[in-house]
């Protein structure tokens, strides 16, 4: 009996693993260095001073779809990179899994969605992506210029696969670039992210 629930309580912490190490608003935020679909190297340090933005992306994703296809996220990542923003699309998706795509894919992918981020970023061993906590595509996080991740969570209010719905929704993304481009606390710092799974 003792080994039985000294094995449960083994299991439960093994579950419970990838939330403690998970990334919290608050806090420094993990640094990193990961290649583009280019082959460039880019590391999170390098742009101490500038707000930077990951989002978690599986273009086979029917709520990544509504974003892309309604053009919602092509039009937030040019407003805000325009603005001095870095914006880091990344792939977590492991070889062989749902969303998973060679370096000269994603480039021309991103050019047929007409995206706008900085740089796609290919995470395939999936240690980024853990080591922030991310769980859904699309999981969103947004750093400050000191370093600090100031909101992580879903990219607004409605979580719906339904394009229809981007209208009536906060988005919670420009509401903390906004805020902390003004000095002001991120009211939301921290929500529910919705979406598929990301696929390690």
């Amino acid at each position: 009996m003792i080994k039985k629930l000294s094995l449960l309580a083994v299991a439960s912490l093994a579950l419970l693993q990838p939330a403690l190490h998970a990334a919290e608003p608050g806090k420094p935020a993990p640094d990193f260095t990961l290649t583009d679909s280019a082959g460039k190297p880019h590391t999170l340090s390098e742009h101490k001073g500038k707000h930077v933005v990951l989002e978690w992306i599986n273009h086979e994703c029917p709520f990544v779809v509504k974003h892309y296809s309604s053009n919602n996220m092509q039009k937030l990542q040019k407003e805000f990179t325009d603005k001095g923003v870095v914006w880091y699309s990344i792939c977590s998706s492991a070889p062989g899994k749902q969303g998973h795509r060679s370096a000269e894919e994603w480039a021309a992918l991103t050019k047929e969605k007409n995206a706008a981020p900085t740089a796609v970023l290919l995470d395939e061993d999936g240690k980024v992506g853990k080591a922030y906590g991310a769980k859904t595509t699309p999981h969103m996080f947004v750093i400050d210029p000191e370093g600090l991740l100031i909101y992580a969570g879903a990219i607004d209010s409605i979580k719906s696969s339904d394009a229809a719905d981007i209208e009536k929704a906060d988005n919670y993304v420009r509401q903390a670039l906004e805020a902390s481009m003004q000095d002001k606390p991120v009211a939301n710092p921290s929500t529910q992210a919705y979406g598929c799974s990301v696929k390690y």
